[in-house]
């Protein structure tokens, strides 16, 4: 019996010991807690809660990582303002206050400029274009070397296709009409803007209505129409203006703090870069069915007038782009490179695209019939 009581002290000391080790290593792993093998990590976002598009693809992709795990990695999403305001969400990521973002990088740029490449520059890289300079051409590989000086880890996650020109008080018939126009417009874009003569406003989107229906600002553009639908633009202003030149294909990030990647397992680290990447294919697709539904409706239903942004406007806003372009580029260190790449594959890019896609829209347009 005493040998019975012996082993049995030495069994609960072991338990204990081990408990304890297991407290111990619990303790020096990065947030976010860990219980049972099993994380919730904070996702904050720069949407408003639940948007179409934008707000539901932050919400799938955090749903997707948290049911393909099985539970063992469960994402929370907070929209905008939920935890941190949306502009500060890059912050509170590279800080640690939450676990992972979902947004636009080019918020970021008064950290550097170079964060513009990653969504979107004035007469860039389509949707497509972005996607193969991010995977084949160089292009992740140098949005690491420069989010990890803010203790980032970043992937795409989503992709709103070609923008439009957006939402003008007034007819725009030359670059004469832009002179004084305040327009909501982030990233370089609006530096083009501002050489144009035109004030420029950041404004994060939950914002944006307010601000057009009380004067503060003339003009605006967000995403497209279904978005724009969604935001009831159409009840401020009918001028409605295409192209876009400013994001020809806005990439979204999912941005994770550097500490809690490297703590994840290889096996966790490979689910959430699929889960971004399916997010990445599932939110082009879904922007680009909705908004040939939305336009539809904008045109059909609200009266809203289609216009095209005249040649003379879009030639000065390419010169004054080129020049922006330039200045960036001129920066050096990590944005040189990265411009430096930018601007070799989108030489290929158009020199391709113009004998493929751009080839195929034009002869796609000719006044043949089709069907019956």
């Amino acid at each position: 019996m005493t040998k019975i009581i012996k082993r049995r002290s030495l069994l609960k000391g072991a338990a204990l010991a081990g408990a304890g080790a297991v407290a111990v290593a619990a303790s020096t792993l990065p947030s976010p807690a860990i219980a049972q093998g099993k994380r919730e990590l904070k996702m904050v976002t720069t949407w408003p809660k639940n948007f179409p598009g934008l707000g539901t693809g932050a919400q799938r992709a955090a749903d997707r990582i948290t049911e393909a795990s099985n539970g063992e990695l469960t994402v929370k999403v907070y929209a905008a303002g939920e935890l941190v305001p949306p502009f500060e969400s890059f912050d509170a990521v590279s800080q640690g206050t939450a676990d992972m973002y979902h947004g636009a990088d080019y918020y970021w740029q008064g950290k550097s400029k170079a964060f513009n490449f990653f969504t979107a520059v004035p007469f860039g890289f389509t949707a497509s274009e972005i996607n193969s300079w991010i995977y084949h051409a160089g292009g992740q590989a140098l949005w690491d070397e420069l989010t990890a000086d803010f203790n980032v880890k970043s992937l795409m996650c989503g992709n709103t296709g070609v923008q439009w020109g957006g939402w003008f008080n007034k007819e725009i018939n030359g670059i004469d009409d832009l002179k004084g126009l305040k327009m909501r417009m982030p990233g370089l874009g609006g530096e083009v803007l501002r050489r144009l003569g035109a004030a420029a406003i950041a404004l994060p989107g939950g914002q944006i209505f307010e601000n057009l229906q009380s004067g503060n600002i003339d003009a605006t553009e967000w995403v497209g129409p279904w978005n724009d639908l969604a935001f009831g633009f159409y009840k401020i202003t009918k001028y409605y203006y295409w192209p876009g030149f400013h994001e020809p294909g806005s990439m979204l990030a999912l941005g994770i703090n550097r500490s809690v990647w490297e703590s994840l397992t290889k096996n966790q680290q490979t689910l959430v870069s699929a889960a971004a990447a399916a997010e990445n294919d599932y939110m082009l697709a879904e922007f680009n069915a909705r908004n040939a539904e939305s336009l539809d409706t904008l045109v059909n239903k609200h009266n809203v007038v289609v216009k095209r942004m005249p040649n003379e406007a879009l030639n000065a806003i390419g010169e004054a782009a080129g020049q922006v372009m330039s200045e960036v580029g001129a920066e050096g260190g990590v944005t040189k490179r990265i411009y430096d790449s930018f601007m070799d594959f989108r030489s290929k890019s158009i020199a391709y695209s113009k004998r493929s896609d751009q080839a195929y829209w034009q002869a796609r347009l000719l006044p043949f019939k089709y069907g019956g």
